[in-house]
């Protein structure tokens, strides 16, 4: 490697400006390539990378969304739905730490080990990946960030007693459903983020906290990776998460991340808990202040050098152990349980008879599970896409892609029915957003877009209705402004403040 296409690490706590910095440091070179932890964050920074370079230059990619013009030359992706096989000047991997999660975690492992810019790598993340990057990238150049602001200890706090500007974290819908009704009740009203939000909802949400029109915002861990949001002081609500294997309490190093979000540039940003949360002990405070933790010494693997002669070849080489230490074979992921069971699915076995056919059968093995209804239920949808993809021309039928999304694109129902539409229809998002699966698949994914982007809407629509109370809010927005509030009474003695009904006299 010459010195010129060095890998570079930096790492260092949340607020440092390690994201910045590496799109700063892409939009140095002709060409380059960011892969992100969150479709969110992704959007976030197509976005900001769109206004310095403009469309014509720059891709979007994920699972569910491609925007790649021709004359494309920086491209933002998932770090899952990176084109490793495109040549640019830049590479940078973010949230690196993530190697270590036991779903997602081989993929970045993968992206650390093999995805180069063949000018500059960068890779960013938490200091805990020193020992790892070391041990698997030993020429790799590491640097240390300090944080640009001081994050403190603030104690515990009632939910209806938080100072303006907090972000309340919890780990359920239920829960942040409820502590968003008692911020509607007593101070006006809180946004709601979630990982499950589409980006257009979720930045329609992010709108109304950034603009001042609520002074609360209700979330769970999804704020931890990077979004970037003026929050003073971050209030956990519960200090346990179900993982996608169990429940179990946040690690010290998951408590700073999401902790990290308090607190912008220089200024400083609180943590602490409310409701029901256990209280942080003296050492995860102090370790938190001061981002010391545990180093990670292993991280999630999987063989990348698949065989495809057969479904029982391919399985064979996924089982493949690492050779060398530090590296955890990936147990227990859905694609490889959709494969085995592919095994039970004797029609589809009786059509493979290439190599190409059984890739084209892990590919839809792999589609993610966006629904989370079942295990059995993304089974038996990943293999019937199988049993229709299985041949080099075979395409799923536009007929039962038609019949579920008309299912699916409606905008009536609670927020719960919602939600689910809108994890139903990334389904066909992903689907569509492959050309080889269906036919036609720019109309379908115009139509995926557009019953996602009603969806989004009509979710943003019902948060706010449910947990924003536009009386309130307003006149305490008001109450922070110079000019003066609007108020009048009308002929029947009502009482408007900023032309909302407040109260009969």
């Amino acid at each position: 490697m010459t010195a010129r296409a060095r890998t570079k690490a930096v790492l260092g706590p949340t607020n440092t400006g390690k994201t910045y910095l590496a799109i700063e440091r892409m939009l140095g070179h002709a060409s380059g390539m960011i892969g992100l932890p969150l479709r969110l964050l992704a959007r976030e920074v197509y976005d900001r990378v769109v206004s310095a370079k403009g469309e014509a230059l720059c891709a979007l990619i994920t699972g569910e969304e491609k925007i790649v013009p021709e004359g494309a030359r920086y491209f933002v992706c998932t770090v899952e739905a990176m084109p490793l096989d495109l040549a640019v000047e830049f590479v940078a991997i973010d949230e690196i730490q993530v190697a270590r999660d036991l779903d997602r975690g081989h993929v970045f492992t993968d992206r650390i080990l093999h995805a180069r810019g063949f000018g500059e790598t960068m890779l960013l993340g938490s200091d805990t990946m020193r020992p790892m990057i070391k041990k698997l990238l030993p020429d790799a150049e590491i640097t240390h960030r300090e944080r640009m602001s001081t994050l403190a200890y603030g104690g515990p706090k009632k939910i209806t007693k938080l100072p303006k500007r907090s972000a309340v974290v919890a780990f359920s819908a239920d829960e942040v459903y409820a502590i968003a009704e008692l911020l509607r009740r007593h101070r006006g009203g809180a946004a709601v983020v979630m990982g499950a939000l589409s980006p257009r909802t979720r930045n329609a949400q992010v709108a109304l906290y950034q603009s001042g029109d609520v002074e609360f915002l209700v979330a769970t861990d999804a704020i931890g990776m990077g979004l970037n949001l003026d929050v003073d002081h971050v209030a956990f609500a519960s200090r346990r998460k179900f993982d996608g294997h169990s429940w179990r309490d946040l690690r010290p190093d998951e408590i700073a991340q999401i902790a990290g979000r308090a607190g912008r540039f220089t200024r400083d940003g609180q943590f602490g808990e409310t409701g029901e949360c256990e209280p942080f002990d003296e050492e995860i405070v102090e370790r938190v202040e001061g981002h010391e933790f545990e180093t990670i010494e292993a991280v999630q693997w999987r063989n990348r050098e698949l065989k495809f002669g057969s479904l029982e070849a391919l399985i064979a080489s996924l089982e493949t152990p690492p050779n060398r230490s530090g590296l955890l074979r990936v147990r227990g992921a859905d694609d490889e349980l959709v494969l085995r069971r592919a095994l039970d699915d004797a029609e589809l076995l009786d059509r493979i008879r290439a190599p190409e056919q059984v890739r084209r059968v892990w590919e839809a093995c792999q589609l993610p599970d966006f629904r989370k209804l079942s295990k059995d239920e993304h089974v038996q949808l990943a293999l019937r896409i199988a049993n229709y993809i299985v041949t080099p021309k075979g395409r799923v039928p536009s007929q039962w892609v038609s019949a579920e999304i008309e299912k699916l694109d409606r905008t009536a129902g609670d927020l719960d029915v919602l939600q689910a539409r809108l994890a139903h229809i990334r389904t066909w998002t992903y689907a569509a957003s492959r050309a080889d699966w269906l036919e036609d698949a720019d109309d379908w994914r115009a139509k995926t877009r557009e019953v996602e982007d009603k969806l989004s809407d009509a979710l943003h629509e019902a948060l706010t209705q449910r947990f924003i109370d536009r009386r309130t809010s307003a006149l305490l927005k008001g109450l922070k402004r110079e000019d003066a509030l609007l108020a009048g009474i009308s002929e029947d003695g009502e009482v408007t403040v900023e032309g909302h009904f407040r109260w009969p006299s």
